[in-house]
């Protein structure tokens, strides 16, 4: 699915939209973003030296997980982190490269979802985690 299909799941936008693309391959959430280089979060982060702060590698997984529960997140509902654990930034991610997220569902007790991912560029890990988040009403 590309941005606007993606954006029927998510209810983040631009600048916080943080995927490209993804896809559902049979239970692991495959997605892509290229990072351009003119990205909020990387002016003054750092200069002359821009790296993809890890805060913003952790919500791209976290994105890219709530593509596996596109049934689950209806019209009004708004998918928050709950936790961060285990997470690990193995390489720097850097403007012009092509994040692509691995992460699945471990389990659930809805409205809470367990999940785990990595982050790669060009075969590289540059992150992984395990995570969890709760699918909520607006504004709860």
């Amino acid at each position: 699915m590309l941005k606007e299909d993606i954006k029927r799941i998510l209810p983040h936008r631009e600048p916080m939209l943080l995927l490209d693309d993804a896809e559902n391959r049979d239970g692991v959430a495959v997605g892509h973003y290229t990072v351009r280089g003119d990205e909020h979060f990387l002016q003054g982060h750092f200069p002359g030296n821009p790296i993809v702060p890890g805060v913003i590698l952790c919500e791209i997984l976290a994105q890219s997980a709530c593509v596996l529960l596109e049934d689950h997140i209806a019209k009004g509902n708004l998918p928050v982190y709950t936790g961060l654990d285990r997470v690990r930034f193995r390489s720097p991610v850097r403007p012009g490269d092509t994040v692509e997220t691995q992460c699945s569902i471990t389990h659930s007790k809805p409205p809470f979802y367990f999940a785990q991912g990595k982050a790669l560029v060009n075969g590289k890990l540059c992150v992984s985690a395990e995570f969890s988040f709760a699918i909520t009403p607006t504004g709860a």
